[in-house]
């Protein structure tokens, strides 16, 4: 990139009288509209939702407007830049921008990041991004320092900037959603956790979803520090993409925690100490945090036994690689709700973690057709219309000692408002069967 412009997008002033086109109007994307019209931009959003109401442009100006229905020229005609919400691929606006550069689409994260100062711990990856940035997040707090966490987790930073919240570091989970169309993000800690498929209705290709992961490490310098997965070391030329410092992490650091079972959250735990330690924590300040972290609800949570029978909510793993890490963390027999809105990859690779450890397998609600042909053959399969006759069935079924796992490894829209919704009503029923 250019130093111009590098020099412009860096000055406050460079939004000052100019059109700013905010495509989506969700959270990130209204919290992006009023940063930008405190930095005195005009401010246009546009969002294929035609039943908007003119009620969100409240706050941004006389000038403010909101247009709606598919993307086309009209709604980005002479925008001076265009920040795209999460979920919007570039590729999608690009046709409409006329003869604006593609580098002018940038993300809500990269916008807000360029007026925030603090030291900036960043975190993505597949699996684990939000246990890591809550355990980060909780560590600096007890151990006395105010972080704010947010990004792709809770609050956009957008938010936490024309709020003109102070922190004293921030913490960001950014998906690859963000990452696409960041340039100059830098954050003093990087951390890469994992890679697995996922997203693949979104990224063309596995390329673009680890070429998208890797603009994590693209702006930091010989001060900031990568850190990745050494399971990655073969694949994963840093050279090629950071000047950073390098630390591999293995999860070999720390002992299992009760708190966070498992070999996957023995890298989230190491990856997590590399940062701190990067900022300025100590071994000591880091331990007596991690001993006082609870782990995030739908996270391979126990929500409670009926009859002996362990439930265990794990909701948001809803990608292949999340369910072979539950199904990891603990021993059989194991009775497995699967089901939801597919994201790609292929199922046959659970075989190996189910094989002496799944004794039954209960399809719910969409993706029938991508895990029953490949798992007929290996397991007792059932599919139903909703979650609540998949869990009835397999409790029917189950014995004292067995669990009921809930790791669909979908994302949840075909039936629920997101994965938190479904964890909950996976808790509802085990509570009515008590």
């Amino acid at each position: 990139m250019d130093s111009a412009f590098v020099e412009q997008v860096t000055s406050t002033r460079m939004f000052t009288g100019r059109l700013a086109v905010v495509a989506g109007a969700g959270r990130s994307g209204l919290a992006a509209a009023k940063l930008l019209h405190k930095l005195k931009a005009t401010v246009r959003i546009v969002d294929s939702n035609e039943d908007l109401s003119t009620d969100i442009l409240a706050g941004l100006g006389p000038d403010a407007e909101l247009m709606t229905g598919p993307f086309c020229e009209e709604q980005f005609a002479g925008a001076d830049v265009i920040i795209a919400s999460p979920g919007i691929p570039a590729r999608k606006i690009a046709p409409f921008i006329g003869n604006l550069p593609e580098r002018a689409i940038i993300s809500e994260l990269e916008m807000a990041s360029w007026f925030a100062n603090e030291p900036k711990i960043a975190i993505t990856g597949t699996n684990g991004k939000t246990t890591t940035t809550a355990l980060i997040e909780h560590i600096l707090r007890e151990s006395g320092r105010e972080p704010f966490a947010g990004a792709n987790y809770g609050t956009p930073l957008s938010e936490f900037i024309y709020e003109d919240r102070k922190a004293d570091v921030l913490v960001l989970e950014v998906s690859s959603f963000q990452l696409q169309n960041c340039r100059l993000f830098r954050p003093k800690a990087a951390i890469l956790l994992n890679i697995a498929p996922n997203h693949l209705n979104y990224h063309e290709d596995m390329d673009e979803y680890l070429a998208a992961k890797l603009k994590i490490f693209e702006r930091q310098s010989a001060e900031e520090l990568a850190i990745l997965p050494a399971d990655m070391k073969d694949e994963l030329d840093p050279a090629s993409f950071t000047n950073a410092e390098v630390k591999w992490f293995d999860g070999s650091t720390f002992p299992e925690q009760p708190n966070l079972p498992g070999h996957h959250n023995r890298l989230n735990i190491e990856a997590a100490w590399l940062a701190l330690e990067k900022i300025g924590l100590t071994r000591e300040e880091f331990e007596a945090g991690l001993k006082t972290f609870k782990g995030k609800p739908h996270r391979i949570q126990n929500i409670g036994t009926v009859n002996g029978v362990r439930f265990i909510d794990d909701s948001k793993g809803t990608n292949l690689d999340a369910v072979r890490a539950a199904l990891n963390s603990f021993e059989g027999p194991v009775r497995l709700l699967l089901g939801g809105v597919f994201k790609g990859g292929d199922v046959k690779e659970l075989l190996p973690a189910m094989h002496g450890k799944v004794v039954e397998v209960g399809l719910f609600g969409d993706g029938r057709e991508h895990f029953e042909p490949a798992l007929k053959d290996d397991f007792k399969i059932s599919w139903h219309e909703n979650l609540e006759k998949a869990v009835k069935t397999l409790f029917a079924n189950a014995q004292a000692g067995e669990t009921i796992l809930l790791s669909p490894a979908t994302a949840s829209f075909d039936a629920y408002s997101g994965y938190e919704a479904r964890g909950d009503d996976f808790k509802r029923i085990m509570e009515e069967l008590s």
